[in-house]
């Protein structure tokens, strides 16, 4: 299992993205997909924000983010599998990223506000992690 918390949310973005491509075009799949896709894929996109953070502060407000995005994406992970007609095992499969990555994100915020620990220094480019 990868433990790069910042390579987990670009997969699990990319594998909702793909759910949702695999949705048809009916009326009732715009909201939800649309809701799905946005918090979705700012899990990973305020996970970037953070490693480019100005202060401490800064860096805690962007994992606050990412952790509000993951715990909403499953309310719509929820909501598709219980629902929609999907494949309930894909679902699953995201419903369990989408679990983890808001324990380690929760984690890292405790344990952030607790201590005053130097922040990672994380000056590696985007394309150094996404590019696999």
């Amino acid at each position: 299992m990868e433990w790069d918390i910042r390579k987990r949310s670009y997969y699990f973005s990319l594998g909702v993205l793909r759910l949702a491509n695999s949705f048809e075009g009916k009326r009732i799949h715009f909201s939800l997909v649309d809701q799905l896709l946005r918090s979705a894929t700012s899990v990973g996109a305020n996970l970037v924000e953070a490693t480019a953070a100005h202060s401490r502060r800064d860096f805690i407000k962007f994992n606050e983010i990412t952790l509000k995005s993951a715990n909403e994406s499953k309310y719509w992970l929820y909501l598709s599998r219980d629902g929609l007609d999907v494949d309930k095992e894909e679902v699953k499969d995201l419903l369990n990223e989408a679990v983890e990555i808001s324990r380690i994100t929760g984690t890292i915020v405790v344990k952030l506000k607790k201590t005053k620990d130097p922040l990672p220094h994380v000056n590696e480019p985007i394309e150094a992690y996404l590019s696999f």
